[in-house]
């Protein structure tokens, strides 16, 4: 499915890629990392059609199968130490909506921390859609969600403010943020 712009240029679907999984460990046989045991483990987290590309973290193992149609298999018996190493795998589908980078404009300061979509587009034109969709907010160090952090913040429609006088400590974590935006509005 493509789309065109008024100029007549034809904007491909971006490709996003899905998070890490890590179904199986190694056992007597391996560790089997497969796309239909994925599927059925996480319905709806990878992408039905097929996968445009693929990663595993690897070091120097002998691999049985690695593709975009099987996924990921790394055998015991194949290996020189008898024994696989635990993989995970990721892929990369198509997509409707992306993430942007993680951005983090402002610390903690006098007031809070100040991640607003009007700062960021100055600080950094033309890397953000005109409309997100949502944004999530993480703290900088540990990488935290901010719904965990028991700390109170609010998502204004123009990015993310956490306020030091709301919270009983009195200061607001540093936290970096990012944006849904569609994906043919992500440069």
């Amino acid at each position: 499915m493509y789309s065109t712009t008024a100029s007549g240029e034809v904007n491909r679907p971006r490709l996003c890629w899905t998070r890490w999984f890590n179904r199986d460990r190694p056992s007597a046989s391996g560790d089997w990392e497969t796309l239909k045991s994925l599927r059925e483990e996480y319905p709806g987290k990878i992408c039905p059609a097929k996968l445009k590309n693929f990663e595993q973290n690897i070091s120097s193992y002998k691999l049985v199968i690695y593709n975009t149609k099987t996924g990921f298999v790394c055998r015991n018996k194949d290996q020189k130490r008898g024994r696989c190493l635990d993989y995970k795998v990721r892929f990369r589908c198509p997509c409707r909506h992306c993430w942007t980078q993680w951005y983090n404009r402002d610390t903690p300061s006098a007031t809070g921390d100040w991640e607003t979509l009007a700062d960021l587009r100055k600080e950094n034109p033309g890397k953000l859609c005109p409309h997100p969709s949502a944004v999530q907010a993480v703290t900088i160090f540990i990488g935290i969600p901010a719904e965990q952090t028991g700390q109170t913040f609010y998502f204004p429609s123009k990015g993310f403010v956490c306020r030091n006088q709301d919270q009983p400590s009195g200061n607001c974590f540093n936290y970096k943020v990012r944006f849904k935006c569609p994906c043919f509005g992500i440069p």
